[in-house]
């Protein structure tokens, strides 16, 4: 067996980081998935570089790409329209992030492909939803949906990775699932819809949920968090170290191994209200004792009292810590280095079969017989 989803085809006809995303899991979980592409060029991330790998492939396309057949077929021509189709006419999944009413005019819209094949899971993502004539670009949706007024120190920042493009795929992937067992329990298929504005506002939990129940816009605030304290970098006599304390209880082990039992019963910093209140203050009594010690020393002694804390690592940095942590974090297929699903299951574990393809590589029917 090759996965809880093996057996089920989806015709991925999205394109850049959401779709694929999402259907590169559908893949790992061992769907079959028959991604299309424009001929020529074939998806955007294709042309994505620097940084290539050593055979000229754009490591953008490589990360979101693998477990995927690839046909190049342009939708504009009756043949290839009459196999894309076909396509979907088989599918059980039909994902695509066409510009609203362009697939319509391809005959395969939502409604033409469930004339053909009446319990499709078809899933649209869009930017802002079908309704909205704006392009659906992550940076866009991060300064347009809030998130960039809420990041960084002086001026808006973005996230350091398409972040909404993620959340959004992993919503269309819960969707779909979800879709999959009703069907299997009514025999009905349906269309769903994901927006990456509506992804990044669920994803914005705490903020978001503060602004609709106050009507008040949250601030930027840089690395402090704005119902936790201490929750931020702290400067150390080397380098910074992040300390995470969630409730009253660390606090207190913070103090004893900070030497300042005392601030653990000061009204001001007893409990976290009174810390978030007296915030800046908390900030210089913290720095100035974390100066006696580097990070590194801090962080074993914290963590030997069980206070939350950790250094700022690089992205390799943190490749090396989930493999010391044996948590295997790249994978390789076909000499392509992949990042690992990051789920492990006991019966139906995730599966690496194929390597991201070469622009239409594949044969519909070697594929699908």
């Amino acid at each position: 067996m090759s996965g809880p989803l093996e057996g089920l085809i989806v015709a991925d006809f999205s394109r850049v980081l959401a779709g694929p995303y999402a259907t590169m899991l559908l893949g790992d979980l061992g769907a079959t998935v028959i991604k299309v592409e424009r001929p020529g060029t074939g998806d955007d991330t294709r042309t994505c570089s620097p940084p290539v790998d050593d055979h000229g492939d754009a490591t953008y396309f490589l990360s979101v790409n693998r477990n995927k057949y690839s046909v190049a077929w342009d939708l504009d021509e009756a043949a290839d329209r009459a196999r894309a189709r076909d396509l979907a006419e088989r599918a059980d999944i039909f994902i695509e992030n066409f510009p609203a009413g362009a697939l319509d005019k391809r005959d395969l819209g939502y409604d033409d492909v469930a004339s053909i094949n009446a319990d499709v899971i078809y899933c649209s993502i869009s930017g802002f939803g079908p309704e909205a004539d704006l392009p659906g670009y992550d940076l866009l949706v991060q300064a347009m949906g809030g998130l960039m007024d809420i990041t960084g120190d002086t001026e808006p920042t973005k996230a350091g990775v398409a972040i909404v493009d993620v959340i959004t795929g992993l919503h269309a992937v819960n969707a779909i699932l979800a879709a999959l067992h009703h069907r299997d329990r009514t025999g009905e298929g349906q269309h769903l819809e994901v927006t990456l504005l509506g992804s990044l506002l669920s994803a914005l939990v705490n903020q978001t949920g503060s602004a609709a129940i106050t009507g008040e816009s949250p601030e930027r605030m840089g690395n402090a968090h704005p119902s936790v304290s201490p929750y931020e970098p702290y400067p150390t006599a080397d380098r910074p170290i992040v300390i995470a304390v969630g409730n009253d209880q660390q606090f207190a082990r913070l103090c004893e191994a900070l030497q300042h039992p005392d601030w653990a019963i000061d009204p001001r910093f007893a409990t976290n209200t009174a810390r978030v209140d007296n915030r800046e203050l908390l900030r210089t009594l913290l720095t100035d004792a974390l100066q006696t010690r580097g990070a590194d020393e801090w962080q074993s002694l914290l963590n030997a009292v069980r206070v939350p804390c950790g250094p700022i690592n690089t992205v390799n940095q943190a490749l090396e810590l989930a493999d010391r942590l044996n948590l295997t974090p790249i994978i390789e297929i076909d000499g392509v280095m992949q990042i690992a699903n990051p789920v492990r299951y006991s019966r139906t574990p995730v599966t690496y079969r194929l390597r991201p393809p070469h622009l239409g590589e594949h044969c519909i029917d070697e594929v699908l017989g």
